[in-house]
């Protein structure tokens, strides 16, 4: 609800125009019903979604202070009184949007605002009232809409904003509209008339030729009462005989500044809506991603989430600056305005308007998801909302492999040729989203488009741990627009088509939109760097990443396909093995990859204790159930468990990887994604290289399979102990610090410390037990965790814990005031400023709240550690570039792998240790050294 507060000159008003609001997005929208009963409700949905957006992104001096939504009450006005014709050729209004009239009322009230109409006036009268009383108190005035009748209410201290377009109308815009300051606006429609209300006017005068008059003649009266000394006779002629229905247009399109309105001004403050009203209009209606988003911006609705003060909550209910929110995003997606490009001249022209705007966003279509094997088949391009082309390469036409029936396309080496140098100018920039993809395809063909932004990546800067980071979901979050499905177009299972065999029609829609929609994004996003403090992050660590990952990708690793198949046969023969013992201590056959057949020998028929049933009634066999039996020296747990080791580096590894070698290259290609992990670490997949297991020596032989080319050979760096060296400088241990420094063994130190035992006396035991609390703290291991590494009892584990508190209490300390930061702030930040976002920091569950405890607490370690690799990653290029024949070929957790003729491998490790031991400076100091183990060998296993 509003509140009563004096206007000053400090006020800003804020008035929507809310039938505007309304029209527009019962146009601009599909049609959607709700679905328990029907009811139309899609100019309600893009309604609310515009109005949160606009309640949400408010920021800084835009805020306002007062805030209202005015809608028409009706049809019928004074105006008609005055000319019955008035607005008599609009056409009649939509069945599906009448009943939607009140839900848009309730669904403003539901926002915390006053939703005000009166009968016998128009909205746009109810504004001018409000906007020339607030100018009058000196208050600024700012209304929201597109209608050109209300621009003749512009001056100093009032303006308009178009919140599809995210323009600005000041007196200025005015003048290049009308070709006359604004107080000469309500002249010029006099004169010109409006076909859309059936304002009659002067026939035959336009708005130019108004302005002109009005520029010689000074005003309407002066003008007509000289009319007879117009020179030109048509002119003349039209105003003699029209005068009168010139005076009568002035009385309509004249807006009442002085409408007896039943809310007073002052009565227009803003204040934050109530929550449980406001969830339950969302949810009755049933939309549910926008009440998601309003869940997010309101926290649990005890924070200021929308209203005129200085703080916001993001979406986990972090506090904010309010100038992260960002600028007024325009929504409107017009599909009719996207362009198939099929000849060079239509190429040309799209290249001459990227060169003009300096800003272009590129997006590939492919036949597959691979960048390595993929063929391109097209390229689009967007220069501004809703200017977006697609340019058709290599389609085939729908369902025909004879070429048959080809659309006309532009040959692809020369539409490439035209498009490289816009892809190569410095002076524009390229916009992708995922652009590591892209750039994988483009470098196969000798291109590289730069500089570039990647509006994954500024996402995940600015929004790590909230929100996804792909296109759909960013477009869906940031605009409510759900880009058109693949699925939509190429259908489903086997029956799916590839790219190259959609038609064109589908293709441009498809593919456009995505080019519009990622500059959108660019242009929402790019702005909210700097308000976040998350620039540094950006453009020093992420920004330089897909160039160096996506030639990474394509690089490749070789793999012995021959050592695979003898390690698949001798893990067959170890399963064969270990299901022959599984059978003997079950005394009865079973299928041992059937967790059904498993839980029943175990628990039915062995009668085990500790078993656990499903909700659907089948007992669990899961690696912890499976684990605590054999600890407890059960044989066949142990036994399953093993051949279930051996299993899946059957499965996953020796037989996978076979498959996934690349015939053109004869080289496995990882893909490395960069937004994936909440703490900055990249992950892999097809095929998943960071988890080969390597603590067993069974899973290390997968690695003996990773070897070099001929005469060449494979480099492993490794940045050693990373994580505990950071935790030395982050939490200030001087014991530490020291022995790294000194190069002392830290588990070794922390044994002695501990346990009280000397460093020449110690036990491989005793340094083990040190090594696992060691690792264990960076996570916030519990008890129950530590005691299940290191095979003590729980007591004795948490015993161990206190110990180390004690010994090490600058530990204790860094933990505790990093779980409040992320309490106070629903962040954490590593030393670069990289925020990761901590969802569950707040929860009443104490499960779930200390799972987000341990998080914080690793957050900021594993983060900064992941960042120096990662600017490790960006300065690889310019390292090793003196090294002939080096190549940067995967990272995986602290590690980074190379490929390097034999005899130049010691220039590479000097190189690269030089460029990893440093990659944090200058942007941090650290008290610590940084130590990187590097080695050559034949394989990747030896490398070690």
């Amino acid at each position: 609800m509003s509140q009563s507060t004096p206007v000053t000159k400090a006020s800003h008003v804020v008035l929507v125009d809310g039938s505007g609001y309304i029209f527009r997005a019962f146009h601009a929208l599909p049609p959607l019903t709700r679905k328990r009963d029907g009811l139309p409700i899609g100019a309600v949905a893009g309604f609310c979604n515009m109005l949160f957006k606009m309640l949400k992104d408010q920021k800084d001096d835009s805020r306002p202070t007062h805030f209202a939504v005015i809608f028409d009450k009706g049809s019928i006005t004074f105006r008609n009184d005055i000319y019955d014709l008035y607005k008599a050729n609009r056409s009649e209004t939509p069945e599906d949007l009448i009943p939607q009239f009140p839900l848009t009322r309730d669904a403003t009230r539901a926002f915390g605002a006053p939703a005000i109409e009166l009968e016998g006036f128009e909205a746009d009268d109810l504004i001018a009232t409000y906007a020339r009383q607030a100018e009058a108190l000196g208050a600024r005035v700012t209304i929201l809409s597109s209608d050109k009748d209300l621009m003749q209410l512009v001056s100093d201290r009032v303006s308009m904003l178009d919140p599809m377009k995210n323009r600005h109308i000041g007196p200025k815009e005015v003048e290049e509209k009308f070709g006359v300051s604004p107080d000469k606006v309500i002249d010029v429609q006099s004169l010109a008339g409006d076909s859309v209300d059936n304002v009659p006017g002067v026939p035959g005068i336009g708005v130019k030729t108004a302005a002109l008059l009005l520029g010689e003649y000074g005003d309407l009266e002066t003008l007509l009462d000289r009319a007879g000394e117009i020179k030109q006779k048509g002119r003349r002629e039209k105003l003699l005989q029209h005068a009168d229905m010139a005076r009568v247009s002035k009385e309509l399109v004249t807006l009442k500044t002085d409408v007896a309105v039943d809310v007073a001004l002052e009565d227009l403050g803003v204040t934050d809506p109530d929550v449980e009203v406001l969830f339950d209009f969302l949810e009755e209606m049933g939309f549910r991603t926008l009440t998601a988003r309003v869940r997010q911006a309101l926290g649990d609705g005890q924070s200021d989430g929308i209203r005129a003060d200085d703080t916001a909550v993001d979406t986990q209910g972090a506090f904010v600056s309010p100038a992260t929110r960002g600028t007024y995003p325009n929504t409107v997606f017009d599909p009719t305005r996207y362009e198939c490009v099929q000849t060079e001249d239509r190429l040309i022209h799209w290249i001459r308007r990227g060169f003009e705007v300096g800003v272009v966003a590129v997006d590939l279509e492919t036949d597959g998801l691979d960048s390595r094997a993929a063929n391109l088949v097209g390229v689009c391009l967007a220069v501004d909302d809703n200017e977006a082309c697609y340019v058709p390469l290599a389609h085939k036409g729908e369902g025909d492999l004879l070429g048959e029936g080809v659309p006309d396309q532009i040959p692809m080496a020369r539409a490439l040729e035209l498009l490289e140098p816009l892809l190569h100018d410095p002076a524009v920039l390229k916009i992708g989203q995922n652009f590591k993809y892209d750039l994988g395809v483009f470098l196969r063909h000798d291109l590289y488009p730069a500089p570039y932004d990647d509006t994954m990546l500024i996402s995940y800067a600015l929004d790590n741990g909230i929100n996804s980071h792909g296109m759909d979901a960013l477009s869906e979050t940031h605009f409510g627009h759900s880009p058109v499905p693949f699925k939509e177009i190429a259908g489903t299972g086997k029956n799916q088509k590839t790219f190259d065999m959609i038609g064109l029609e589908d293709a441009t829609r498809y593919a456009s939109e995505d080019a519009d929609v990622t500059l959108r994004l660019w242009k929402f996003l790019k702005p909210k760097l700097a308000a976040g403090h998350v620039t540094r992050v950006y453009e020093s660590i992420d920004r330089d990443m897909p160039h160096v990952v996506a030639k990474m990708e394509n690089e490749g690793i070789k793999v012995d396909r021959a050592e695979l198949s003898r390690l698949s046969a001798l893990f067959s023969q170890k399963m064969a093995g270990l299901e022959a013992e599984a059978h003997e201590l079950a005394e009865g056959p079973f299928n041992l990859g059937s967790p059904k057949q498993i839980g029943e020998i175990l628990f039915d028929k062995m009668g085990l204790p500790g078993g656990k049933k499903t909700k659907t009634g089948a007992w669990q066999t899961g690696v912890e159930i499976l684990e605590d039996l054999a600890d407890n020296g059960e044989a066949l747990p142990r036994t399953i468990l093993n051949w279930r080791q051996f299993s899946k580096l059957k499965s996953t590894y020796t037989d996978a990887l076979q498959a996934q070698i690349n015939p053109g290259t004869n080289r496995v290609h990882t893909s490395f994604s960069l937004a994936a992990t909440t703490t900055g670490r990249l992950s892999s997949s097809d095929p998943n290289l960071q988890n080969i297991p390597i603590r067993t020596e069974e899973g290390r032989k997968i690695r003996d399979a990773f070897i070099a080319e001929p005469g060449h050979l494979l480099v492993a760096a490794d940045y050693s102990q990373i994580e505990l060296r950071l935790l030395a400088h982050m939490a200030d241990l001087p014991t530490m610090k020291q022995a790294f420094a000194d190069g002392v063994d830290i588990h070794a130190l922390t044994a002695s410390e501990m346990f009280g035992v000397k460093l020449d006396a110690m036990t491989p035991d005793i340094r083990r037990q040190a090594k696992a609390i060691n690792f264990g703290i960076i996570y916030g291991i519990s008890a129950f965790g530590l005691a299940n590494n290191t095979g003590v009892d729980r007591s004795t584990a948490a015993e161990f814990i206190k110990t180390y508190f004690e010994k090490f209490p600058g530990i204790r300390a860094y933990m505790e005031a990093t779980k409040a930061e992320a309490k106070e702030l629903g962040y954490v930040s590593n030393l670069f400023g990289r925020k990761c976002h901590i969802p569950g920091i707040r929860e009443r569950n104490p499960q779930r709240r200390a799972f987000a405890e341990r998080q914080a607490i690793n957050a900021p370690i594993q983060g900064t550690a992941a960042d120096i690799m990662r600017r490790a990653m960006t300065r690889m290029p310019d390292a090793i570039h003196g090294v002939e024949g080096a190549r940067m070929l995967l990272q995986v957790h602290d590690e980074l792998v190379f490929e390097v003729p034999e005899g130049r491998e010691d220039a590479l490790i000097a190189v690269v240790k030089q460029a990893m031991e440093h990659a944090h400076e200058p942007a941090i100091h650290l008290s610590v050294p940084i130590d990187v183990e590097a080695q050559a060998a034949k394989n990747w296993n030896d490398a070690h």
